[in-house]
């Protein structure tokens, strides 16, 4: 079940969100999000939601604006994070269909996506979406004492 997420699931999704911070390339952060964090995310973007496996918190995706400024107000970048036991089940699947449908609906024009070029495997789950890679950039990203590329991923709605 994919919902909107409220500050009472913030605990659960810095539960998901800080092994990926800490232990993969998935994201090229490396502080660990508080769950005061979570919880002003949760308020403050336009959108925030959870998908729930036998009532278990197993991911969530967001969007908020891409860059600052009024003409930027249609474009949308996307975090989706899923439990390492909720891979290969749809589950990235079923929160990326809710996101498109809820940007549709909110009037995004574009969604993007920037996903470590070593994320293999969210390279190929965005390109299933639908998205197209636009750009890589080189060396921008730095993590485990290593630079890393930055692949940039549009898809139109």
């Amino acid at each position: 079940m994919v919902r909107t997420a409220t500050s009472a699931d913030a605990a659960k999704i810095a539960a998901i969100w800080n092994p990926q911070i800490l232990e993969t390339v998935v994201t090229f952060n490396s502080v660990p999000k508080s769950v005061e964090d979570v919880a002003v995310m949760i308020a403050q973007r336009p959108c925030f939601l959870i998908l729930e496996i036998d009532e278990k918190v197993a991911g969530f995706a967001s969007y908020d604006q891409f860059r600052g400024g009024i003409g930027y107000a249609n474009t949308m970048e996307h975090t989706i994070i899923l439990a390492p036991d909720a891979s290969g089940q749809g589950a990235g699947r079923a929160l990326m269909l809710a996101v498109m449908d809820h940007a549709r609906a909110a009037a995004v024009h574009t969604l993007w996506a920037g996903v470590s070029a070593e994320n293999l495997v969210g390279v190929a789950f965005h390109k299933s979406m639908g998205f197209k890679t636009v750009a890589v950039l080189p060396d921008v990203g730095r993590k485990f004492d290593r630079w890393m590329d930055l692949v940039l991923m549009q898809k139109h709605l």
